[in-house]
């Protein structure tokens, strides 16, 4: 079996979806599809072309699983449905409190042509996703936390990215150490969205840009800071090249609870990632989610579907045999 893969988009997502494919046995990769002119482009895998997105219908029983590594602040709203009724697609929507409405919409699209659409796939939605699950059920009587950091987080930094007057942008998000360790102690704390981090914004301006301005529009803008502490570094472009090269991120999920008689005891859940690489790691998880998209939808499965409804066996290139032999 090999599965046929397909990447729209060519930035810091695409390059590391192909680097990932590389790594599995069981993948291919068809196409890679780009809005700038294909002749631009030099990606790692000889010998497979670059196509304009415009043209993806011409491949659509080429391709197995296309994956999408645009930014959820403009293109994933859009883009998910509209290819998924082209093809069974993967995509890394991150916009917390946008996923639900991105989940109906591509869920009527997908199933008015039959196709599964994976959103949400990533470390955070996705791998955090997953634990927060096993913790909740596992200890009922408890607390989720969630902390990011310190490190670069992709969909904010393509959000500064966004603003009219930015040349260019990196958005650190740094855990409180404060609010870490009274959550590591076992004492529930209540903390609030600024309690637990603060955002590090570093900004290079486009000639003539009001810098007051998108300072505010930063400070203020839904979902992304208008909820924490945000503080603004204008920097010049030899600065940022010189000092925000590195795509560096992580994090920590926690569930605190308590079980037994009167509560008597207390437990903690920690899981964490620490990443060299945040698009790379990402586009790993992208990868594995796109294995078990092809075996859903060879099964009949359609409409829209998160981390949550994905059996852990289906990432895997291995068969259910050879799981249970060494992984149980």
């Amino acid at each position: 079996m090999t599965i046929k893969i397909g990447i729209v988009g060519y930035g810091n997502l695409g390059r590391g979806v192909e680097y990932a494919i590389k790594n599995a046995p069981d993948m291919e990769l068809m196409a890679v599809f780009t809005r700038r002119d294909p002749c631009s482009l030099r990606i790692q895998t000889e010998g497979v072309p670059v196509v304009k997105t415009a043209n993806a219908a011409e491949w659509k029983d080429e391709i197995d699983v296309l994956i999408l590594c645009g930014g959820s602040a403009t293109d994933l709203p859009t883009m998910t449905p509209e290819l998924v009724k082209l093809f069974n697609v993967v995509d890394s929507f991150d916009t917390h409190a946008k996923i639900p409405a991105h989940f109906a919409n591509v869920d009527i699209a997908a199933k008015e042509t039959g196709h599964i659409g994976l959103i949400s796939v990533g470390w955070d939605p996705g791998l955090f996703s997953l634990n927060r699950l096993y913790g909740s059920a596992i200890l009922p009587n408890g607390k989720d936390y969630t902390f990011w950091g310190k490190g670069v987080s992709q969909g904010h930094s393509d959000a500064l990215r966004k603003i009219e007057g930015v040349k260019n942008a990196k958005q650190y998000t740094v855990p409180v150490e404060s609010a870490l360790e009274k959550v590591r102690s076992g004492c529930n704390p209540e903390l609030s969205t600024r309690d637990k981090h603060t955002r590090e914004c570093f900004v290079v301006l486009k000639e003539g840009a009001n810098a007051s301005a998108i300072e505010n529009e930063i400070k203020t803008m839904p979902n992304y800071f208008a909820d924490y502490n945000t503080t603004i570094y204008f920097i010049s472009e030899e600065e940022f090249d010189k000092n925000h090269n590195s795509m560096a991120h992580g994090g920590f999920v926690i569930r605190s609870g308590k079980t037994g008689e009167n509560n008597k005891h207390n437990h903690i859940i920690e899981y964490s990632l620490k990443l060299g690489s945040n698009p790379e790691f990402t586009t790993s998880v992208l990868v594995a989610y796109a294995r078990a998209a092809y075996k859903m939808a060879a099964e009949g499965i359609k409409g829209c579907k998160t981390v949550l409804d994905v059996p852990p066996a289906y990432l895997s290139e291995k068969s259910g045999e050879e799981l249970r032999a060494t992984l149980l």
